[in-house]
């Protein structure tokens, strides 16, 4: 590899998010000896975010884009603070080219890969015609359609089912199956509607629809002297509504000669862009015919990162500052090595058997697992005021262990520790995820929880939630006004009059 001798890191970063990121990326700051620095909205005043910083400065407002999407506010932050760089994160600004282009420009360092990068990688138009000029493996489709007519006839080549998406777009949002040319108009209607609201850009593509997909990504990190290293992979195809639920490392579905050849097309793929600092390269595979499909790169870190850093031992956090302060991997391929299995789950609030709709309420009693191989990435803490404002992501429990089923069993106690009360979460769905014999024997594919869990309801309450409840309420400071749990959470003990069952049942 090549070598440079280290630069001095920076002296105080400013972290350009919010909740358990926010805080992930503040403590490996503090391990690097950075003082960081917090920006907040109106609700966020007392987050945990706000208080982990060394400093904290308010941007004013209480909605998305009027805090945390306010670029200037953001970069004007950071110059009053001092501070010589921006995190950004995941979300909200992360892979804004404009806004890491704008950072470069107030002479501060952006975090992550250059503008050219994100815009090259933004576009999944675009991209796909990048990484089929770079050999990496695309799904058959076609992008830049003008019309209805010229979808159909797509549709007529290419054969359904197809998948509608957005052509600047992610995350599941303006994505439809169309399964027959009757269901093309209305599709395309409900993509692009969904598309210019979330990334104000209706451009759609069409892609062949691959059943019984698995998910799979590969962490790729790279540094400003050519050195690009692939960090293996993560599997992510346990997802509701397109969107990642349960991520895990190794994926049982892999064989060495998938693993090094997926390994080969994420490099070849962040290679031609000339990609620095951390990305992931996400791929679509057919268990059937074990052949994969380049579905996009991510140009920032991901929500999912830690099972990574658990089987290889690096601290991409770290990492990422390191690189964008200018030093040099230090180590080769061929030093990273997987080593045991690592799961993550994410923990939302949000109501699984009401169509996974995201909740509000206040934290009024939180425990948290602890233990051997245990890890809780958090942003609220007893008092967090969860809002309709934000992302209802309020944690993400990763476990690690010797192999697979142990760290499936080391995920089952951690979550029965868990306890969250005052709004409605999906830890008791995430139990019936783990146990299921589909799971445990590694079947799941990315359509699997729709397929499986159907109706799913929240099982019957136990006298630990109630036991629960009744410290919350004990413990809960004076002058703190009290939530009404039966409007807040309608799944909440105290609404119950048919009694309860002794023992838990889950």
């Amino acid at each position: 590899m090549s070598t440079r001798s280290a630069h001095p890191l920076f002296s105080k970063i400013l972290v350009a998010n919010r909740g358990e990121i926010a805080v992930r990326v503040m403590r490996a700051c503090r391990e690097l000896g950075i003082r960081s620095v917090a920006v907040y909205s109106d609700p966020d005043r007392s987050a945990l975010h706000t208080r982990t910083a060394d400093e904290a400065m308010a941007l004013g407002g209480s909605s998305v884009a009027e805090t945390y999407l306010d670029s200037a506010k953001i970069i004007a932050a950071a110059q009053t603070a001092g501070a010589q760089a921006i995190h950004p994160g995941y979300g909200f600004l992360s892979e804004n080219a404009g806004f890491a282009q704008a950072v470069e420009a107030a002479g501060l360092v952006f975090i992550g890969p250059t503008p050219k990068a994100m815009r090259a990688m933004g576009d999944k138009a675009e991209s796909k015609i990048s990484m089929k000029i770079a050999g990496v493996p695309t799904i058959p489709g076609r992008e830049n359609l003008p019309d209805l007519e010229a979808f159909l006839r797509a549709g007529h080549e290419l054969g359904y089912p197809l998948l509608v998406k957005a052509a600047a777009g992610g995350g599941g949002k303006g994505m439809r199956v169309v399964r027959s040319a009757g269901e093309m108009a209305e599709a395309l209607e409900t993509a692009r509607r969904e598309a210019l609201a979330a990334f104000r850009d209706p451009r759609l593509l069409v892609e062949k629809y691959i059943e019984h997909a698995r998910h799979v990504e590969i962490q790729v990190l790279g540094d400003h002297y050519g050195n690009l290293l692939h960090l293996y992979e993560r599997e992510c195809s346990t997802q509701r509504r397109h969107q990642k639920i349960i991520e895990e490392s190794p994926a049982a579905v892999l064989d060495e000669h998938l693993r090094t050849s997926m390994g080969a097309s994420a490099l070849a793929a962040a290679r031609a862009v000339n990609y620095h600092n951390a990305g992931t390269v996400e791929f679509i595979l057919d268990p059937a015919s074990s052949e994969y499909y380049f579905l996009e790169m991510n140009t920032r870190l991901q929500v999912e990162h830690p099972v990574t850093e658990l089987v290889t031992g690096l601290d991409l956090v770290q990492w990422q500052i390191r690189i964008a302060a200018g030093e040099a991997l230090p180590f080769a391929q061929q030093d990273i090595s997987q080593r045991g299995h690592a799961i993550e789950c994410r923990i939302y609030a949000e109501d699984p058997s009401n169509g996974f709709l995201p909740c509000t309420g206040q934290i009024l009693a939180i425990n948290e697992p602890r233990g051997p191989g245990i890890r809780l990435d958090t942003g609220i803490s007893e008092g967090s005021q969860v809002s309709h404002y934000y992302d209802p992501l309020l944690a993400k429990l990763i476990v690690h262990a010797s192999n697979r089923p142990a760290a499936i069993r080391r995920m089952q106690c951690a979550l029965d520790e868990l306890v969250l009360h005052g709004v409605i979460s999906n830890v008791a769905f995430l139990q019936a995820v783990l146990v299921h014999p589909d799971f445990e024997a590694g079947r799941v594919t990315t359509q699997w929880v729709e397929n499986t869990f159907a109706g799913w309801e929240l099982p019957p309450i136990s006298l630990e939630m109630l036991a629960t409840a009744a410290l919350a309420e004990h413990t809960r400071p004076q002058n703190q006004a009290t939530p009404q749990l039966g409007e807040t959470d309608p799944h909440s003990p105290w609404k119950t009059a048919n009694g309860f069952r002794l023992g838990d049942q889950r």
